[in-house]
């Protein structure tokens, strides 16, 4: 399965969840508002397939500091605790759907967050 497949396989199980292009690439989002996740294919001087999702607080740094070879500080939404996630590197799925999930939770409704559990 591509990159993409799997990651929309991913998004749009959780509560109100759509996907559209914006910026040009394919965005996830909760209730048609707010990103959860947003994927890129060659962009924004990444190669290969990358998502960027928000991270807990703390998590962003974490990570970049640990395995800088597959998880980066991405550009124009770095700043607000944002991690990007090079998918071209030995994926772990479980892992990259726990990301996507908690950037999920950290941007959606308590009440949509809810239904997760």
């Amino acid at each position: 399965m591509d990159p993409l497949a799997r990651i929309r396989a991913i998004c749009l199980v959780l509560p109100e969840s759509s996907e559209r292009l914006s910026h040009g690439v394919p965005n996830f989002f909760v209730r048609a508002k707010t990103v959860f996740t947003m994927y890129a294919e060659d962009a924004y001087r990444e190669p290969g397939a990358t998502i960027w999702c928000p991270a807990p607080d703390g998590v962003q740094a974490e990570l970049v500091d640990t395995e800088p070879e597959r998880f980066f500080v991405p550009p124009y939404v770095g700043h607000r605790g944002w991690i990007g996630v090079r998918l071209d590197i030995d994926p772990d799925w479980s892992e990259i759907t726990q990301i996507i999930r908690d950037g999920y939770r950290k941007v959606a409704p308590k009440k949509l967050s809810a239904q997760m559990d």
